[in-house]
């Protein structure tokens, strides 16, 4: 099948999509944890994927390791793109400020969905350490796939996701920390509404 998709047989690369484009999908989620930027990141793989078919390896095994490759870097040069929009509209000039009570419910809906302290840490990680956490533990690849994936040696990933996993258990347990204390300072606030609700009316009770 892989010198059928070498040799540009479409029929051979829809089979190489429906076997790999969940595993794509599921990295670029755990990467970027927008679904909506995960479907994007798919696609380009896969556009990456037919442009570069003449580099599709010979072994059977080799083509899941190849497409998270491309993966990687498609979701770095995503992530580059989207840093240089959001510099280039912080240097437009801020429009008058017009109260819009949808905007509020909008920021609010983007509070409620705010990642978790797992994926807050994650984001926390080094590149480098994201990427093997991303690849090895969410995605399934062994260290030699993820190794081929990123173009490093096996013993780098190996050490990359020690330090990786460390690093995220801590900053996990801080972002948890955190969670916990901004919750506790809001209990006195919670308690205060509380008690006002229930308190009856004063002019019903004359």
């Amino acid at each position: 099948m892989h010198t059928r998709i070498r040799d540009g047989d479409p029929d051979s690369f829809r089979h190489l999509f429906r076997s790999h484009a969940q595993i794509v999908h599921r990295y670029a989620v755990r990467a970027t944890g927008d679904r909506s930027t995960a479907e994007d990141i798919v696609s380009l793989t896969f556009l990456e994927a037919w442009r570069l078919r003449a580099q599709l390896p010979e072994e059977p095994d080799g083509a899941k390791a190849w497409l998270m490759g491309i993966a990687v870097n498609v979701q770095r040069n995503t992530n580059r793109a989207a840093r240089r929009h959001a510099k280039a509209m912080a240097r437009m000039p801020a429009k008058e400020a017009v109260p819009d009570i949808a905007g509020e419910v909008v920021g609010r809906m983007a509070d409620a969905e705010q990642l978790t302290a797992a994926k807050n840490a994650l984001g926390r990680l080094r590149r480098s350490e994201r990427e093997v956490v991303t690849l090895c533990v969410w995605s399934g690849l062994s260290y030699a796939e993820a190794a081929e994936a990123l173009g490093v040696a096996v013993g780098t990933v190996r050490s990359r996701l020690f330090r990786a996993r460390e690093r995220l258990r801590k900053l996990t347990e801080q972002e948890l920390r955190q969670h916990a204390a901004e919750m506790a300072a809001r209990r006195p606030e919670r308690l205060h509404l509380h008690l006002n609700l229930n308190r009856p009316n004063e002019k019903w009770n004359r």
